[in-house]
């Protein structure tokens, strides 16, 4: 079926850009590997390699919001969920001898400073996980502002970590980002907890907490 060699491209393309970048991943490895006719890659991206590094980089970002949103759920709280997440990226790095990191980090990478749709791609798929961070941070007590930042950071030091650990082939790094993510999300949720302790609208002066 058209769909079913359109789809192993795209499956295969997003493997290897996560194991070798977009400019280390060339168009015969990508339908090589793929096991597709070269003619079905320019049929179903007639724009090249810059038309299918696009949609990897969207389809891929829209893969990865799925998996942190079902871990993150399915958690009994959002830092048990964040700390689930970071869990399963490690195990990920171990099970592929740290070769599978993130695509959207390698392109954004590669290319981001040279090629503006992909960089627009990068950074929608990008947004869309702040977006999606900060609402379940919010939703668990934490101010807008202060969830965004925590999203960021979150992000961040993954993203942070995959680059360390691929280097070091070592674990240690996610594992660290992680405890030091978790470690902000209850200490922004402690803050969180004490000023609602301290203030509630609607209750009278007389019996607020003394300073």
């Amino acid at each position: 079926m058209p769909s079913a060699t359109k789809d192993r491209i795209l499956e295969t393309t997003a493997e290897l850009f996560r194991r070798y970048g977009y400019t280390g991943t060339g168009l015969k490895q990508i339908v090589s590997e793929a096991r597709a006719p070269f003619g079905s890659l320019y049929h179903f991206f007639p724009g090249g390699k810059a038309e299918l590094g696009v949609e990897v980089v969207r389809r891929s970002g829209r893969l990865y919001l799925e998996l942190f949103e079902a871990i993150v759920d399915q958690a009994s709280d959002i830092e048990t969920g964040v700390g689930d997440f970071f869990a399963g990226a490690a195990e990920v790095l171990r099970q592929t001898d740290f070769a599978d990191a993130c695509p959207i980090a390698t392109v954004a990478l590669d290319v981001a400073s040279v090629n503006e749709p992909l960089r627009e791609a990068t950074a929608e798929a990008f947004d869309s996980w702040i977006d999606a961070g900060a609402t379940r941070l919010a939703a668990a007590g934490i101010a807008h502002g202060e969830a965004r930042k925590l999203a960021l950071t979150t992000i961040g030091g993954l993203e942070g970590a995959f680059v360390l650990s691929r280097a070091l082939r070592s674990t240690e790094p996610v594992e660290a980002a992680g405890a030091a993510a978790t470690a902000a999300i209850r200490s922004a949720l402690s803050g969180s907890a004490s000023s609602g302790d301290a203030f509630e609208p609607g209750r009278s002066d007389a019996s607020a907490p003394k300073m």
